[in-house]
């Protein structure tokens, strides 16, 4: 513990594709590098987000709010405290319950999906 986010972290809370609007996942990933992070669409109380991952990811927690990834392309290792690390692959996902420390890590550059309530800090509480 004690890590740093990875100095090219990019994190855009802004709602980029709204309601009604096709989200094209397939841009975002030729236009961004590794550890871009960006708010595709809000459904209901929650948000969409897209990922792209590559090395490792401090350690942290939410404390009100559980966090689903769901890998696109690539693959991710997500230590969990209390469990031993979770691979997911292409189409995998995994939930970590809320107050929950872990930490996402990537041995190549990964795209991944995560579902998350409105106002998640990403970097944790």
């Amino acid at each position: 513990m004690g890590e740093t986010i990875p100095a090219n972290f990019c994190n855009n809370e802004d709602v980029k594709y709204g309601q009604l609007c096709l989200v094209d996942v397939p841009a975002e990933l030729r236009e961004h590098g590794p550890w871009f992070n960006q708010t595709l669409t809000t459904v209901n109380e929650a948000v969409v987000r897209l990922g792209i991952f590559e090395g490792d990811f401090p350690w942290h927690k939410h404390i009100d709010q559980d966090e689903f990834f769901f890998v696109l392309e690539g693959e991710i290792e997500l230590d969990v405290e209390g469990r031993g690390p979770m691979r997911l692959g292409v189409h995998e996902g995994f939930t970590v319950p809320k107050n929950v420390m872990h930490r996402p890590r990537s041995p190549r550059r990964s795209a991944v999906l995560m579902v998350e309530s409105l106002g998640i800090v990403p970097t944790g509480d």
